[in-house]
């Protein structure tokens, strides 16, 4: 099953088109006539989207000349060139057959008034699928090197911790010694002045 599955991955488009039941779409598809090739556009409602992975289809129908015509594209394949979405309808449910039954307007799906006309894609695959053994060992080597890189941080916090604290004690012993100073000389002052006093009297 696994071989089946990755024959299918490789048949799978990058993108494929956002495809919502009720909505006018163009198909842009090649035909083959001889040795020419050209594309040609289908335009009518989607009525039906059904399957999934690579079996994925969906089916556009449309009346030309009172005749109704459906049919059935499928999502992933090379001759789907395009799908552009002309106009957004509303519908409540998930396959409308009742419009087979309908005749002139009413075979046709009520627009979404101010609703934006966006050609929007789904991404399929994106990068490649990395083996199981290959993502556990990316994700040990990410780890080692995010240790790594957190070790030095706590050794230059460590290294700068110290050198604050003896700056911080320097400038204390700094702003101490003048300090200090001032006192012994008024001190030394008050001792002059109490002398000459006792001298006087």
């Amino acid at each position: 099953m696994d071989i089946i599955k990755s024959i299918e991955h490789e048949q799978l488009k990058t993108k494929i088109p956002e495809l919502k039941v009720g909505n006018t779409v163009k198909v842009h598809a090649r035909i083959k006539e001889g040795n020419k090739e050209r594309i040609q556009i289908f335009e009518g409602i989607i009525i039906k989207v059904q399957g999934s992975g690579v079996n994925k289809t969906f089916t556009v129908r449309k009346i030309s000349y009172g005749v109704g015509v459906e049919k059935t594209f499928l999502v992933h394949s090379p001759l789907v060139e395009k799908v552009e979405l002309v106009r957004v309808g509303k519908a409540r449910r998930a396959k409308l057959f009742y419009l087979r039954d309908r005749i002139g307007k009413a075979a046709k799906t009520k627009e979404i008034a101010g609703a934006r006309i966006e050609d929007r894609e789904i991404v399929i695959k994106g990068a490649e699928v990395p083996v199981e053994g290959e993502a556990e060992t990316e994700e040990v080597v990410e780890s080692v090197a995010e240790v790594k890189e957190t070790e030095p941080e706590v050794t230059e916090e460590v290294a700068t911790k110290p050198t604050e604290t003896k700056v911080e004690e320097k400038a204390e012993e700094v702003v101490s010694e003048p300090a200090e100073e001032a006192k012994t000389e008024k001190v030394e002052a008050k001792k002059e002045e109490k002398e000459e006093d006792s001298k006087k009297a």
